[in-house]
């Protein structure tokens, strides 16, 4: 099985530069490309990892929307003959996600001091709620078919998350991780961070059952990290010109993608 940690698509409050934890800040029109983008990549990618089972997201719209792009592609890229679960995709928005609240600094710029801001040890307790509410059951269970889970949260709050799984599940894995490097250059584990994730950037991790021999009271899989911020999706995406690309995403708003995409053929009329 693959468990993916994704970050959303750009917004509004990224491009002004301002706090936006649980302010929900709509996706800019080349955020919501950049989710288009992830989610067809996903479904590029089922051959190996198999179809999204499950799919998970915070509440606040940049994630959900981030996520529903998920669930949209693999509802018209998986058939119902290929996997009969395909149809029953539905994605379930959980509160426990939500990003780190900056209290007094929200809708601040980066910098103001936020020093009654959510702790570590709230955003902590949040993220372990969540993996034994939603996770734990998937990563104790795991098919013999490959599938994949994926999670669209928020880069604090994911990684909180992640530092709550490996504790869990690979404590070995927090060290490797000091020298892993994301696919954008930067050192994932010298800070209090253990990865960093860009808009629409994913941690990759494969969950393997681990043999009887090892076997423990503890946990019965082991993950491993393959990828970090992860951003081969946005390859060749440019931001559309003219402020259109960095201004709230408008559903009536053409953006470049539209023009090449192919027009629908016209019924001939006999």
């Amino acid at each position: 099985m693959r468990l993916f940690l994704v970050r959303h698509g750009e917004t509004v409050d990224n491009v002004a530069g301002l706090y936006a934890g649980i302010r929900d800040s709509p996706l800019t029109t080349h955020g919501v490309l950049q989710a288009r983008r992830l989610a067809s990549h996903f479904a590029s990618r089922s051959s190996s990892i198999g179809p999204v089972t499950h799919i998970f997201s915070s509440d606040l719209q940049r994630a959900a929307s981030t996520a529903q792009a998920i669930v949209d592609v693999q509802a018209t890229k998986t058939t119902e003959k290929e996997d009969p679960d395909s149809r029953k995709l539905q994605l379930v928005q959980v509160v426990e996600l939500r990003e780190r609240d900056f209290r007094s600094a929200e809708g601040k710029r980066f910098g103001t001091p936020h020093l009654d801001a959510e702790t570590h040890d709230e955003m902590r307790a949040r993220s372990t709620a969540f993996i034994q509410a939603h996770l734990s059951p998937l990563l104790d269970s795991i098919p013999k078919a490959s599938t994949s889970v994926v999670v669209v949260a928020h880069g604090l709050i994911l990684n909180s998350l992640l530092r709550s799984l490996l504790a869990r599940y690979a404590p070995q894995e927090m060290t490797r991780l000091a020298n892993v490097k994301s696919s954008s250059g930067s050192v994932a584990g010298r800070s209090e961070f253990l990865a960093t994730w860009s808009n629409t950037g994913y941690l990759e991790m494969n969950v393997d059952a681990i043999p009887s021999s090892e076997d423990t009271e503890k946990s019965a899989v082991r993950l491993t990290v393959v990828r970090v911020n992860a951003l081969d999706h946005l390859q060749g995406l440019k931001r559309t010109r003219g402020g259109i690309g960095s201004a709230k995403f408008d559903s009536k708003q053409k953006t470049m993608d539209s023009f090449f995409q192919p027009a629908a053929k016209k019924r001939r009329v006999d």
